[in-house]
């Protein structure tokens, strides 16, 4: 962050400072939000209301495609708040003097251990710790010294790819923004701010999908699996 002009790099240049800063920005504008949409709730909605409503009923469309309804419901606190979390962050990052959150390692590998402990838990949870982790084992008893690693391996490197897939490509966008503006300082570049609002967006929706698919899968074991 240190080569980037930050608003609150005025305040000060540590670097721990920075990150929180921009958390907490984040923060008090997901706080602002979830006030104005419900501090005058309506049968018919509208303004703010109307549009986190439409939010929350567009994942649970999406996701009930993906997981079904049943679990696009059960999870969606969780599953709403990382894709609210990690869009505005992401958004934020578009504009000058701030930088999205989520262009650090260190905000994106807390989410992606989040994610991971507790799709874990609510697994061991709905099944039991038995029944979990044998279907770890595969469907073969005679290959389970093998799946096993195998399945162990694959869900830590879901950490990986959560963590790094967001960080990376939040990152690479704030470094094209910063890019476009040094070459056109004075001429605002529509163009990329558009396409750096769509990434950001898709961003938020892979986070936030991946985290339903993975939640799935943990507590809808068959038992033919």
């Amino acid at each position: 962050m240190s080569d980037i002009f930050l608003f609150t790099g005025l305040i000060s240049d540590n670097h721990t400072w920075l990150v929180l800063s921009q958390m907490l920005i984040v923060t008090v504008i997901i706080l602002a939000l979830a006030k104005a949409a419900t501090s005058s709730m309506q049968l018919v909605p509208s303004g703010a209301q109307n549009v986190m409503e439409a939010f929350l009923e567009g994942i649970i469309k999406v996701a009930s495609d993906v997981v079904g309804e049943d679990v696009a419901r059960k999870y969606l606190p969780l599953a709403a708040t990382i894709a609210l979390f990690v869009f505005v962050s992401n958004m934020i990052g578009v504009i000058p003097g701030f930088e999205a959150p989520t262009s650090n390692i260190n905000i994106t590998l807390p989410l992606a251990l989040m994610v991971f402990f507790y799709y874990n838990f609510e697994g061991i949870r709905e099944n039991g710790f038995v029944k979990y982790f044998k279907h770890f084992l595969g469907p073969n008893l005679f290959l389970s010294p093998l799946m096993f690693p195998i399945e162990i391996i694959s869900h830590i490197s879901r950490i990986i790819s959560l963590s790094f897939r967001l960080f990376g490509n939040v990152k690479g966008d704030d470094l094209f923004l910063m890019v476009i503006l040094s070459l056109a300082p004075w001429v605002l570049p529509v163009l990329p701010f558009f396409i750096l609002v769509f990434f950001g967006a898709l961003q938020a929706f892979i986070f936030m999908i991946l985290t339903y698919v993975y939640l799935a899968g943990a507590v809808q074991i068959s038992e033919e699996h």
